[in-house]
Order: C-alpha cells, then structure tokens, then sequence
C-alpha cells in the first residue's frame, strides 16, 4: 500500500528525532526515482533513502546496498552542488499532507548561509522530489511537469512552488468528535460502509477504513466510537510499525495492529517505521527490481529456448520417419529379386514376401516412367538416405537436448540473478557461447572484470563458495576447487554449482547440511520445501568433452534432503 497520511506523520516524527541536526556528506541516485542521502547525524553515520516511483514512494532511513550508475543523472549533480554539507534543521508533515518536508541550511559558493526545502511529495503517481531555494522558487525537481501536464499546477525550474491541490473532502485528524458523528449520519447503507467511509475523509487508507469497520463489526454507530479512538492515539503518537504477512512474505503494513484477515495474516511488529518500510520495500522491490533490469536478457533467452524447443519437434518428426527404411530396402530387393518378371512401364509388382511365414503375396508399387532397375535404385537411394537422416538427425537431437537444458539452466540462473553484475556476467556468458550476438558499440567497452563467487563461511568456519552463472560455475569446479574440496548440487534440478572448502580433511557434517541448504536456495527448486541435493569429492567431477557451460558428471556421490534456507543465507554471507 502506499504511505497514508498517519504513517508519513509519525515517520516524519521519527526522522525528527533521528536526523534533525544532521548533515549531509553524500548524495546518491542508485535508480531514476530513488535518492539515497549519507548523514551524519547524532554521532551515527545513516542513510535517508528517498523515492518516488508509483507505488514505492516513501522516505526513511535505510540498511539497503544499491549499485549506482555509471554516470549520475542531473538532478542528483544538482543536489549534489546544493546539499552536501547541508544541515537538516527539521522534518515535518505539512497540514497532514501526504508529503515530507526537509528544512535544510546550505552555503553557496561564496560560503553564505541560506535555507532550501527538500520537499517529497508521495502521491501516487503524482510522486515528487522538488529543491526549493529561500524565495520559494524551484530549484529543479525529479520529474518535471511542464506545459503538456496539470495546467493548475506547474513544477519547473525557476517557477514559484505550490503545494499539492486539497482533496474536496474534510481530514479525519482536524475534524472533532461531533463533526466526525455528523458526517457518519450521512451514511444510507446503500455502499459498502468502508468504501462510503473512504470517499468522506481524507486522511484514511482503504486498510484502515475496512479495520475500522472489522472492528465495529459493520454498525455504523459503534464506528464512531472507534474512529475517535484511532483519532486519540494518533493525538498522543501511540502508533507502532506492523507488517502484515501472508505466508511469510510482506503483503502490507500499518500504524496499528490489523485484524481484519484474521488467521490468515501475521501482523509482525517493528522497533520502527524505517526498519519497517526498509524491509517491506527491500523484499518486495528486489524482484521487481531485478525483472525490470533482466527483461531484455530474458526475452532473448525464451526466444532461443522456444527455438530450440520448435527445432526438436521438427526434427523428432523426421526422425520418426526414418523408422520405416528397413521396409523401403526390402522392396528394393523383392523388385531386385523379381527383375525378370518385369517390363519397363509396368505400374506395379505383385509377388511373394519371402520374409513373411508362408509367403503371402504383396502388391510394390512403380514407376512406370522408370525401368525395373531404376525402381530399385530409386528405392535403395531412398533407404541410404533414411539411414544417414536417422544418424545425423539422433546426434543433432542430442546436441539440440544439451542446448535446451542449458538454456534452461541459463533461465533459472537470471531468475537467481541478484545485480546488474550478476546480469553482466551471464550476458557475457550468452556472447562466448553465441546465444547473443555481439552489437557494435560505439565509445566506451565494456570491460568489466566477472564477479568473484558468492561467499559464505559454515558454522565450522570453512568457506562456502557459489558460483553465479554457468561459466563461473565451470571455472569455480574445474579451477579454483581443490580435488579433496566437497561438490554440491541439486538432484536433476538446475542451480549453481557449491563447492565447501575442506582443506583435506573430512567436512563436519553440520558445515555439509548447510552447503546444501544453500545449493537448494540457490537452484531453480528453492520454493519447492525440501530438494535432494548430491555431493562428492571434486575429484570425482569430470566435464564431458564438448559440454556447453556448467555441465558436468559426477561419481561416487551421496545425497542428503534438505530444505533452501534464507535465514541461514543472510547469517553465514560474507
């Protein structure tokens, strides 16, 4: 859900409390609408995460990495020039507005002090960042809105800022008691109470409205009651972070502890609303963080796996075929056989089948525009032609199989792709094995070095490591690994290559459980609970001559069932 307008007010409190009095040494822009500001703050180094995407616009402190690009858009050297060095004097929350803003000291060039607002507004896709100089004039703002956009209201550099039209409605938290009774008389129980309750405040998220109305069980003269009880403890600033969860993944988040699902819902509490939103945003974008930057990849794969897979139906067609040449062979040697009996122009033949039990008569028939001979010779033509399809059509099946399950493997391994690095790295893979074709660029090259392995370290205190795509998978097993070193890999299910470094000597079985813990979270059958995962000496891992990348046999193996673990992942990652 996007921030209400209680959730921004007790945040802005919150950040009051931890950065007023803060300044500001970095200025980031990882993503087009995410700002990332480094502080100083109360002898504590923190990062103040801005965004203001649709759908994910918010501002809080932050735990979360992010890679930024390789050149900084505009806007971020603007701020840059403006902010840094910049002391934050307070966060507030205008007129319950679903907006932050940040009254900030700055010095220009000639080292005089003057004052700036960083104004974020969070309003759907409406969603803003804006620098706004002491005589209220933009400085500029993330996304402007020119001419073609709202004619009531305008955001371009130089021009007077204005804040966000009021909605045509009365806001829940300045409204007393009575007013709030008043308004809930109007209601004639034709709408659904929590959409009627919606449309008559601002203020008030379609969650709360429906938690209002669970806890009034739908009587519209209890809801009051409940209203000015929500209304008091906004009052006193007894609000708490919750996140709701359904099947252990985020779902929403709130002020108050919700029970309208029920059983169904986990409503998890935090110490405070930037953990809160931290993790929530950091769970639920990374995926579709990671989807957007793989889309391109993505595309390119499915289209050459869809490929593949057309190729193989075309050619096991043929291949089926093929099965009938013993039949065409033996009709070459009944008319080789029967030559004598035959007249050039004759349409067909009619003789015994010497290979059936009792010699039953059978009708081959001819081209009458072709002598005996060359009937035979076209049927004998025919047969070697079958033959040497089936030969060349069975090995090009096998090579086209390889190359659909690599494919595959290459799908699962961008589905498990964490950075653009991780990105990089399989795109080169998809150029050394020609999957992509290598475009012409024009200026700079890419020549950015492949990533090391994801690196975890046991309980025990061996190093875990993890290839990250096909080719570091080959180069982890075949190179870096030691032979007394310990192999692991999911059983017929595509994932990365893990290999636990023993240091010759016999691993502790508590470090072999969670090297495969992490070959099952790290394979395409992570969701699936619990996966067989097999594991040898890398010794007795060999790779077939010709196999594409990461393909490999192994002997000599035992397999041990576990589930993929994530707590584990975040406790033992290095």
């Amino acid at each position: 859900m996007p921030l209400d307008a209680i959730c921004i007010g007790a945040l802005a409190q919150e950040l009051q409390t931890r950065i007023a009095n803060g300044r500001i040494d970095k200025v980031q822009q990882p993503e087009r609408d995410m700002l990332l500001l480094s502080l100083r703050a109360n002898c504590e180094n923190l990062r103040l995460l801005i965004a203001a995407g649709t759908g994910n616009a918010r501002a809080h402190l932050s735990h979360s990495t992010f890679e930024n690009p390789a050149e900084p858009p505009m806007f971020c050297m603007l701020l840059r020039k403006h902010l840094i060095g910049a002391r934050i004097l307070s966060v507030i929350q205008p007129d319950h507005e679903r907006m932050m803003i940040l009254d900030l000291d700055t010095s220009n060039e000639l080292g005089v002090h003057d004052r700036k607002q960083l104004i974020v507004e969070m309003i759907g896709r409406n969603s803003n960042v804006i620098l706004v100089g002491e005589d209220g004039r933009i400085l500029d703002c993330m996304r402007r809105v020119d001419w073609a956009g709202d004619n009531a209201r305008r955001l371009l550099p130089g021009m007077i800022y204005r804040m966000p039209p009021k909605q045509n409605k009365p806001d829940f938290l300045t409204l007393g008691p009575d007013e709030r009774q008043q308004i809930l008389k109007g209601w004639d129980g034709e709408q659904e109470l929590d959409r009627w309750l919606l449309a008559q405040f601002s203020g008030l998220s379609p969650l709360i409205c429906r938690e209002l109305v669970t806890r009034c069980h739908g009587d519209a003269q209890q809801l009051g009651a409940q209203m000015d009880a929500l209304a008091e403890c906004v009052d006193r600033g007894e609000l708490a972070p919750y996140m709701l969860l359904r099947d252990g993944k985020p779902m929403d988040f709130s002020f108050l502890s919700v029970s309208q699902y029920g059983a169904a819902v986990q409503c998890r509490q935090y110490e405070s609303f930037s953990s809160l939103l931290d993790e929530f945003y950091s769970q639920r974008d990374r995926a579709e963080q990671q989807r957007r930057r793989s889309q391109e990849l993505l595309r390119s794969v499915k289209s050459a796996r869809d490929r593949q897979a057309r190729k193989l139906v075309g050619q096991r067609a043929d291949l089926a075929r093929t099965e009938g040449r013993e039949d065409v062979r033996h009709r070459a040697e009944l008319i080789t056989a029967n030559l004598y009996r035959l007249q050039k122009g004759e349409a067909c033949l009619l003789c015994e089948d010497y290979a059936q039990p009792g010699c039953p008569e059978i009708r081959i028939p001819l081209d009458p525009m072709k002598t005996p001979q060359q009937n035979a010779a076209a049927l004998y033509k025919e047969y070697n032609k079958l033959k040497t399809a089936e030969y060349h059509l069975t090995e090009l099946i096998a090579q086209g199989e390889q190359q659909l399950e690599y494919l595959n493997s290459v799908l699962e391994a961008l589905e498990r792709a964490e950075t653009e690095k991780d990105l990089r790295d399989i795109r080169r893979e998809l150029l050394e094995t020609g999957v992509l074709r290598q475009k012409k660029q024009r200026g700079k090259q890419d020549k950015s070095k492949a990533q090391a392995p994801r690196r975890f370290l046991s309980d025990d205190g061996l190093e875990i490591l993890v290839g990250r795509s096909n080719l570091q998978n080959d180069e982890l097993t075949l190179k870096t690994a030691r032979r007394t070193d310990y192999w692991l890999h999911t059983q017929k299910v595509h994932g990365s290559h893990v290999i636990l470094r023993c240091e010759d000597l016999e691993p502790p079985e508590r470090s072999l459980y969670q090297a495969a813990c992490i070959a099952a979270y790290y394979s395409q059958g992570r969701d699936s609970g619990k996966l067989p995962v097999d594991y040898t000496m890398v010794r007795f891992v060999r790779k077939p001559a010709g196999a594409l990348p990461g393909k490999v046999v192994y002997t000599e193996y035992k397999t041990i069932t576990v589930a993929a673990d994530e707590d584990l992942i975040h406790r033992l990652q290095k």
